[in-house]
């Protein structure tokens, strides 16, 4: 069984976050489905919700603090973290933390982080398999 079915989030105005969100999940190669008062993306049994907030303007939520901190999207290299970061930045998200190794997770670890305008973090990551030692 899996650990997760889908994750919703709340946002504070739905069209603007449509127009962050969309790109990045059709790039993530999700598909996009529409429903009143929500939109959600999926990739295989995966998905992704978003939902008007039930409070208006209760925005943005701040990171660091109890609640969300971010979602990780593992891609498939380096390239393909720079090509995501690029096209969140496009779809008006901010840059968190540009492309780059984290050396303090392993040295085979790159990934961005971006925040849309409510404050969501997402990280873009690529983290191949150690190569296997040499066998003597």
């Amino acid at each position: 069984m899996r650990l997760f079915d889908h994750l919703g989030v709340s946002v504070d105005d739905l069209p603007r976050s449509i127009a962050q969100f969309d790109p990045v999940m059709q790039a993530l190669g999700c598909e996009r489905q529409d429903a009143d008062g929500s939109v959600s993306w999926s990739k295989g049994e995966d998905e992704l919700i978003l939902f008007p907030a039930r409070v208006g303007e209760s925005g943005p939520h701040r990171h660091g603090r109890v609640g969300w901190q971010h979602l990780a999207f593992p891609v498939s290299s380096r390239d393909e973290v720079d090509r995501l970061h690029a096209i969140a930045i496009d779809a008006g998200w901010t840059a968190v933390r540009e492309p780059k190794l984290y050396p303090r997770f392993n040295d085979r670890y790159y990934a961005s982080f971006v925040e849309d305008d409510n404050g969501i973090r997402f990280e873009f990551m690529h983290n191949p398999p150690r190569e296997p030692a040499a066998a003597d």
